[in-house]
Parts: C-alpha cells; structure tokens; sequence
C-alpha cells in the first residue's frame, strides 16, 4: 500500500540508517526528522531551532505520524486537533508525515514564531501543549 511505498521511497531516498532508532507506532521518526530538517531553511529556522522541534515532537508523538491523543483526539506527528486542519496542507494529511511536518511547522511560524518559542510555551503549560 501507500505505506509500504512511502517507507521504500525513505530506504531509497535516505538510506536504511535514517530509519533505525526508537520506533514510535506509525513508524520512522528519524526519517519525519529529515524531512523537517530539511525545510528548516526555508523558515529561515537554524540548528538550535531543530533541536527544539525535535524535543518538542518527541514530547507530543515521538514523530509518528499515526500518533492519536486518546483523550484530545489530537493527530499526528505535530499533535494538530482537530486532526484534520492539517488538510491544508495536503490530502494526504492522515498517513504523510512530509504533509504533517508541513503543516505542523506552517503552525509554528504562525502561532510562535520558532520551535523554540513554542517548545517554551509547551514546557509553561501544565498539562503541555502549544
């Protein structure tokens, strides 16, 4: 399936190593991780700026994009709720995490600014959310 056919495009794109590490349901987030660090530039975001998106999606759903809050119904690798705003940014926005790393980072820009800005925001708020 479409799955199956975006995990052999990642093996493909990025190599096998991109894909190992701490495996959250949905799977891949060392891959997700790329694809964000990739657009970083166009938000004229820097390193330390993905350093703070990485812990603050690694707080929110370990970057995988099939991550579902049971009690928010919040979705997905940026936690959007509801789920599907993140339509926005693509149709595929249930199962693409490129898609939900898109939307997730358009958010950011929005809402906060920076990762930074909306991870400090994440960590002020009890319970956590940005």
């Amino acid at each position: 399936g479409a799955l199956i056919g975006f995990h052999l495009y990642l093996v493909a794109r990025l190599g096998t190593t991109a894909l190992l590490g701490v495996q959250a349901s949905g799977g891949a987030p060392r891959a997700a991780q790329q694809i964000a660090r990739t657009k970083m530039v166009s938000y004229g975001w820097d390193a330390g700026e993905f350093t703070c998106l990485v812990a603050l999606w690694n707080a929110e759903s370990g970057w995988s994009w099939s991550a579902t809050n049971p009690s928010s119904g919040a979705y997905g690798i940026p936690q959007s709720l509801p789920g599907w705003k993140m339509a926005s940014a693509g149709s595929d926005w249930l199962t693409n995490p490129a898609t939900q790393i898109t939307w997730g980072m358009n958010y950011i820009e929005s809402v906060y600014g920076s990762p930074c800005t909306a991870y400090d925001r994440f960590l002020a708020r009890s319970p956590h959310w940005y």
